[in-house]
């Protein structure tokens, strides 16, 4: 086929210039010789696009022109094809259209070809097997019968050496046209995963590549992709392209888990899709959030016939999508992005249920939808069938479980109301007693939707506690729960009324009572004995005496070894966990300080439903009036910081804990067992010694009390979790900004980890927005002593893990940037004020252009800038004074 030759600055009317499509591609000058500048390279595995609109390759070796490049990538795709077990490729892929021979020198080998005005004349070859792939004039995918080429089948035993063309290509003609590219390679190969697809969905505008990302999201496991939902939610409210691609996998997703359904649309109410309603080009994500609460019913929307207006970008690629692109569906129903009608009307309780109103605590029902079909005798035993049963009484799911959570939400609100804190605890038991009437339910906390499938039977009032707040008012509860294989078809237990819970708690206290008198008659019989000895000598009878002649024969006698002893010294060292005392002024400092093996047994003991085996405690914070999606920031940032270091077998230590954003303003948080804050056990320690106040708590001192000696087992053990968890979290405070670091925000566990929580100064933002903290990360006088001082081995082991976490970070960097740039799009979060300088100040802190020996450097330099910094001093005495946090 002959082409028209072009001069310099005529144009083809067929739309494709080929001369100034080869000059933007390789940055050709019009004049003189031709030559091709080296591609910049992409930050994916250093793997490159060969896209329609932009041919870009690996640099393997030096290029000066077009003839050289051509003879490059052929020589270059036999190599491919023996080392990657790929299919051969022709070079006619890499162009525009086929290669055709001009009729004058400076056109005799033309890369990018012709396109006929109207009609489409790809001719790719896919030799698989004689199976040819072509799109015929009307722009549809064809495949014909060919002969094999000369040679690739001559030998029969190797042909499992050419990989054919999977259905991927063949569906998505966009990839057609770049045969074999680097970007398709990608995506088939092992290292696919929801990272990389996050990261293209976000950062590419070609229709092709999106829909293939969309597709590819059904392959993916749930639990993968649950992770990366606030990602997808965003980009489906802002970006129109992006929303068009993931919506079925979302509406899949929906129908399946009621749970990701409440989840999607609070996220869709939280990053603002209720702002956009009344803007035709961004309303899709408002529509969604409607049809997720209608429950996709068909009499609200019509997903067959009506599509969402097209963006210009998408409208120019509608044809194309309608003709080649097909959906996996569900109950072969076509998806498309719902758009709501002027007479719709949003599907209420009153519509399916008459006049049932939910939410009314005081009925007894407030989170019932009516549901029977699972209640009968035969479902209960006959639990193979009732696995393949669907409800038909079409009661509403989402609702029950929407009520709940505003119950709860509602008791924060009222909390503010009063000022102390006892107010606060008299009323959070009255609102629990009115919830608890309504319990039993079909209902379920948010919070461990996807780890503990479970139906909540009972809140214990009295165990409930208020959590230190000046402004707000959140709150912790203990929940038991029944843990169940499907909450939708599982019986709900019967209510136990409070005369039958007073009538079970008789009988449990008798029972303990005789239990208690016989184990006293039994102590008072061997006291005399006991007091008869001191404690020293106790303690040394338990370690060391041996084995009298009555216990073992003679011939089974051994001597006690250090092992022995020593396991026993540690089982000694350990005692009791210490519970934190109850003040007026703190009344979670008990509550939350109490050995969680501990608090399980006491609720158990005292619950009525404690008797069945499945029978869980969960426990939850509440809290209204924050913001807690950048809380939920920080959550997915710490665990891919985490996660990066477990993967570099690099011994740090992060506990992330779990956010659930329920609305802009309200949430859910997991609480730390077993932890207490610094301001706590410090305040604890003042108030137990003899010398109130006069004597400055140190937390070294609770060290000793805690874990015992400093050469003990225990002690080192605490120690070593100690260091690692400080330098974690060093690192993770220095990479995030992370600010507003007194003692009340810093916890210990009962394991000597130092955890860090309330991240609502992070990236861009401080408290005040003064940036007064400005050391890297908090590093007291009082950490470093634990440690051992500044010239201990244990100080040198902390600068040695935060070098390490630094450059294990530095190869996963992508994974932290590609977050942090989906969620500052459009968003209002407070840390993203600096705009396009936090993503550029984030990178910066990566230092990717340092060598190892400039790294150590930097770390010696921040930790000397962090140690006992003059502002972190200030800031805390700024708390202390203020707030009274030690």
């Amino acid at each position: 086929m002959s082409v028209r030759k072009l001069s310099d600055c005529d144009h083809s009317k067929t739309g494709i210039c080929a001369r100034c499509v080869l000059q933007k591609t390789f940055n050709l000058s019009s004049n003189g010789n031709i030559c091709v500048t080296q591609p910049q390279r992409l930050s994916c595995n250093s793997l490159y696009s060969i896209c329609a609109n932009n041919v870009t390759r690996s640099p393997l070796a030096a290029v000066y022109s077009i003839d050289s490049f051509q003879e490059n990538m052929d020589s270059e795709d036999d190599v491919e094809v023996a080392v990657a077990n790929k299919k051969s490729v022709s070079l006619e892929s890499l162009s525009l259209g086929p290669r055709t021979t001009g009729d004058g020198a400076d056109d005799e080998e033309s890369l990018t070809g012709t396109l006929i005005s109207g009609e489409c004349i790809w001719q790719d070859s896919y030799e698989d097997d004689g199976v040819a792939s072509r799109c015929d004039t009307s722009g549809k995918h064809v495949l014909e019968k060919q002969e094999n080429p000369a040679g690739i089948h001559a030998n029969p035993e190797k042909k499992s050496e050419i990989v054919t063309v999977g259905d991927n290509v063949k569906n998505f003609p966009y990839f057609a046209l770049t045969n074999r590219s680097w970007l398709l390679r990608l995506f088939e190969s092992d290292l696919f995963d929801i990272r990389i697809a996050i990261q293209y969905l976000s950062s590419h505008k070609e229709a092709g590549v999106l829909n293939y990302l969309g597709n590819r999201l059904f392959d993916l496991s749930t639990e993968t992709v649950d992770f990366y939902i606030p990602q997808l939610i965003v980009l489906y409210i802002n970006i129109l392209e992006v929303a068009e691609v993931i919506h079925p996998y979302i509406v899949k997703r929906c129908r399946d888990s009621v749970e990701f359904s409440l989840e999607c649309c609070w996220l869709l109410d939280a990053y603002g899709a209720n702002t956009f309603r009344k803007f035709e080009q961004k309303s899709h994500g408002y529509h969604l959030q409607q049809s997720i609460l209608n429950e996709f019913r068909e009499r609200s929307y019509n997903f067959g016939t009506t599509a969402m207006a097209l963006s210009p970008s998408a409208q120019r690629h509608s044809r194309a999508l309608s003709e080649t692109i097909h959906y996996r569906t569900v109950d072969k129903t076509q998806y498309v992005i719902p758009k709501m009608q002027d007479n719709d009307e949003i599907i209420t309780n009153e519509n399916i249920l008459g006049t049932k109103i939910f939410g009314d605590l005081t009925s007894g029902s407030a989170f019932d939808n009516g549901c029977s079909c699972f209640d009968d005798e035969q479902c209960i035993f006959d639990k193979e069938n009732v696995m393949k049963m669907q409800c038909k009484c079409e009661a509403l799911k989402i609702q029950p479980e929407q009520e709940f959570v505003k119950a709860l939400m509602h008791i924060g609100n009222k909390l503010k109301i009063f000022s102390s804190k006892d107010e606060r605890t008299r009323c959070l038991v009255d609102e629990l007693c009115k919830i608890n009437v309504n319990l039993p339910a079909r209902v379920w906390l948010p919070l461990y939707a996807h780890s503990l499938k479970h139906i909540i039977l009972r809140i214990p009032p009295l165990d409930g506690c208020i959590l230190n707040s000046k402004d707000k008012a959140p709150y912790c509860l203990f929940v038991e729960v029944l843990e169940v294989s499907d909450i939708r078809q599982t019986k709900v237990p019967k209510r136990i009324s409070d005369i039958e819970a007073a009538e079970y708690h008789r009988k449990s206290r008798d029972i303990f009572a005789s239990v208690m008198k016989d184990t006293a008659t039994e102590f008072k019989k061997n006291s005399k004995e006991i007091r008869t000895k001191s404690n020293d000598s106790l303690f040394a009878d338990m370690f060391l005496k041996p084995l009298s002649s009555t216990d073992v024969s003679p011939e089974s006698k051994e001597r006690r070894n250090t092992a022995d002893i020593r396991k026993r010294f540690s089982l000694w060292a350990k005692g009791p966990k210490r519970q934190l005392r109850d003040t007026p002024d703190d009344p979670s400092a008990s509550a939350m300080s109490e050995p969680w093996e501990d608090k399980v047994a006491r609720i158990r003991h005292s619950s009525p439903y404690g008797c069945h085996p499945l029978w869980r405690l969960l426990p939850v914070i509440v809290k209204t009036g924050d913001d807690l999606r950048q809380e939920l920031l920080a959550y997915q940032l710490l665990s891919v910081l985490r996660n990066i270091w477990i993967e570099e077998k690099v011994p740090l230590y992060l506990r992330p804990y779990k956010i659930v954003v329920c609305s802009p303003n309200s949430g859910m948080i997991e609480p730390i067992l077993d932890a207490s804050s610094l301001h706590q056990i410090k305040k604890n320690m003042i108030i137990r010694s003899p010398t109130f106040g006069a004597v400055q708590p140190a937390l070294l001192t609770h060290f000793f009390e805690t874990f015992g000696p400093p050469s003990s087992e225990a002690f080192l053990v605490a120690q070593q979790n100690f260091v690692r968890s400080c330098a974690g979290y060093s690192l993770a405070c220095y990479f995030l900004q992370v600010k507003d670091r007194h003692n009340g925000n810093i916890l210990l566990d009962s394991e000597g980890h130092l955890i860090h929580i309330d991240f609502g100064y992070i990236l861009s933002i401080s408290p005040k927005n003064l940036g007064f903290e400005t050391s890297p990360f908090k590093l007291t006088q009082e950490l470093i002593d634990v440690m051992g001082g500044i010239n201990s081995d244990m100080f040198g082991y902390y600068k040695i893990l935060i070098l390490k976490g630094l450059l294990a970070t530095r190869k996963h960097y992508e994974q932290i940037v590609t977050i942090v740039e989906i969620m500052i799009n459009g968003s209002q979060l407070p840390c993203f004020r600096g705009g396009n300088s936090t993503i550029r100040l984030l990178k910066d802190r990566f230092h990717m252009n340092y060598t190892e020996e400039q790294l150590r450097i930097l770390v010696d330099a921040m930790v000397e800038q962090s140690r006992d910094s003059i502002t972190t001093r200030l800031y805390d005495n700024y708390q202390y004074y203020s707030n009274g946090i030690l």
